[in-house]
């Protein structure tokens, strides 16, 4: 398998008045290409900080991360982003649609901002594409207000994916979902990655959602405390990682 994300000795501390926190602390992995990582741990570990370096969000205090073969950690903020736009998707908690697009507009809007038109050709078909992935077909001029909360969730994966970025990061995306429409979403993520090869890293707290994933990483005290290789799964049983997250004390 190819590495498509590498982070080497990554730090990053904040100083908020007189005194630093060290919110990462020397973090090292590999993502292959292809592969669903959870990055799990209790509030404030780091995992959400870890999550915006990899990503390019932020800069690290040092350390460096490589994207796609790029050092995404040394790169000016303009060429950053750049490299985003290409190469990452992102899914957070909130949805942040447009509330005046529909389905289409919101999905299409990475095409927009790059000055492309979503309505013809290639671009069109990516959107119906992803729409048909993420289960909203029929729904495609539907705005927000008129969508449920788990729809909307739906569109914002849709469209981080409709770019086909290299890799898919995830922040909490089900925290604002109830337990089933969560479900929902996670099968979209999952069959993303194993369908169709995309590279997925998400974020969560919740036993439930880390199991979808090849392997979790779990995080303390801005550290990377253990990882649970749980492999590529058809079902999503908790079982054997609340087993192992219940030896590890957490």
């Amino acid at each position: 398998m190819t590495t498509i994300l590498q982070a080497r000795n990554l730090t990053k501390r904040y100083q908020p008045g007189m005194t630093g926190v060290d919110a990462l602390r020397g973090v090292s992995l590999d993502i292959q290409e292809g592969e669903f990582v959870a990055l799990m741990g209790p509030s404030g570990s780091g995992k959400s900080t870890l999550l915006q370096l990899l990503g390019g969000l932020d800069q690290p205090s040092s350390g460096d991360v490589m994207l796609a073969g790029q050092p995404i950690s040394r790169l000016s903020e303009d060429q950053a982003t750049r490299l985003r736009r290409s190469e990452t998707g992102f899914v957070f908690q909130f949805f942040n649609l447009i509330p005046l697009l529909d389905v289409c507009e919101n999905i299409g809007l990475p095409f927009r901002i790059a000055g492309q038109n979503p309505n013809k050709g290639e671009l069109k078909t990516r959107i119906a594409d992803v729409i048909e992935l993420v289960d909203l077909k029929g729904k495609e001029r539907h705005k927000p207000d008129q969508l449920s909360a788990g729809e909307q969730q739906r569109v914002a994966v849709a469209r981080a994916l409709v770019t086909r970025p290299a890799i898919l990061f995830a922040d909490e995306p089900t925290g604002n979902l109830d337990y089933h429409t969560g479900l929902e979403l996670l099968d979209a993520l999952w069959a993303s990655c194993h369908d169709r090869g995309q590279t997925v890293v998400l974020v969560t707290h919740d036993s439930k959602a880390a199991a979808y994933a090849d392997r979790v990483l779990v995080m303390n005290d801005g550290r990377i405390h253990d990882q649970i290789v749980l492999g590529r799964r058809a079902t999503h049983e908790t079982g054997p990682l609340i087993a192992r997250l219940a030896q590890l004390g957490l």
